[in-house]
């Protein structure tokens, strides 16, 4: 008798866990809460080539406009807009090593964006960007992994995500980890043991036809993130700190290295007003691609109530 009530319990909670009433499936996927990806909008190719030829103009260089549109989009959850931008920065169609290097370069972004997005709309924009995405042969895309922390490798992780912090934050490093870690003792471990050093550094070793994203560009990736995230203000301000203080210590010439117009071209995005046309850049392809942040109504269907 007990195990035939232990079968027919079994075979409940299979049932339970294998179907979902119409009612609960409509309810995720109510259009209030935003459930899909965002389509190009219009005039998306247009944007970025107005802000590629902006940068050119004020001689940022060719790589931070990618960077912080290919940021801000990822986090506007369009996978189809950065097929579009793909087709801008590559150029000719034809030209096979720049339309695999910017596809990598996008690739790379969307990594780096997990830190400040979160880890679902990097895996759904990478997913729709690289099986959409024209001119690249998919095959040489490079497959091998170069992140993975070994028992070899945990303490150089641990020194590279340590010395781009220090770099970020100083001289408020130390005192910011103990205010993290005052909200949560493993909010700092995280941070750095899962994020600074495993994939905001990058690794020595290695990484194929894996993009780099260097130190400097690293933090053109987390303000454009976090300005087209909205509502995180401080942040974005930190890591327009940031990018400054990785100019003051120079890291750009070794990022750089060989290429001087990159690095005099990020010394110029790191000025007032170099930021200001980076934050309205990301302001630009918001209004463009519109928020993908829910605005979600009270249980009686009418917007929150602001509570005083």
């Amino acid at each position: 008798m007990l195990r035939d009530d232990l079968t027919s319990a079994r075979t409940t909670n299979t049932q339970m866990a294998s179907k979902l009433s119409p009612s609960l499936k409509a309810l995720v996927n109510k259009a209030s809460a935003r459930p899909g990806q965002v389509p190009a909008p219009r005039g998306i190719q247009d944007l970025y080539r107005r802000l590629r030829g902006e940068a050119r103009e004020r001689k940022y260089g060719d790589r931070s406009w990618l960077i912080l549109s290919a940021a801000a989009t990822f986090t506007l959850n369009s996978p189809e807009s950065l097929c579009r931008l793909h087709a801008v920065a590559a150029g000719n169609p034809l030209d096979t090593q720049s339309n695999l290097a910017t596809a990598e370069t996008i690739r790379e972004v969307g990594l780096k964006c997990i830190s400040f997005n979160g880890i679902p709309r990097t895996i759904n924009c990478l997913t729709g960007f690289t099986e959409n995405v024209e001119n690249v042969d998919l095959t040489v895309l490079e497959t091998r992994a170069s992140r993975a922390v070994t028992v070899e490798t945990v303490e150089a992780t641990s020194r590279r995500g340590r010395d781009l912090w220090r770099s970020i934050y100083v001289p408020f490093d130390e005192k910011l980890e103990v205010k993290l870690a005052k909200a949560h003792p493993d909010l700092p471990v995280h941070i750095l043991g899962s994020h600074y050093g495993p994939l905001l550094a990058n690794p020595e070793c290695d990484r194929g036809k894996l993009a780099t994203i260097g130190r400097n560009l690293t933090s053109v990736v987390a303000i454009s993130c976090l300005r087209a995230q909205t509502g995180v203000g401080p942040q974005v301000l930190s890591h327009v700190f940031g990018l400054r203080k990785g100019i003051e210590q120079g890291t750009h010439k070794e990022e750089f290295a060989g290429v001087a117009a990159e690095a005099e071209g990020i010394e110029r995005l790191a000025t007032d007003e170099g930021c200001e046309w980076l934050l309205n850049s990301v302001d630009a392809i918001s209004g463009a691609i519109g928020s993908n942040f829910a605005q979600h109504t009270g249980l009686d269907g009418a917007p929150p109530k602001a509570k005083l």
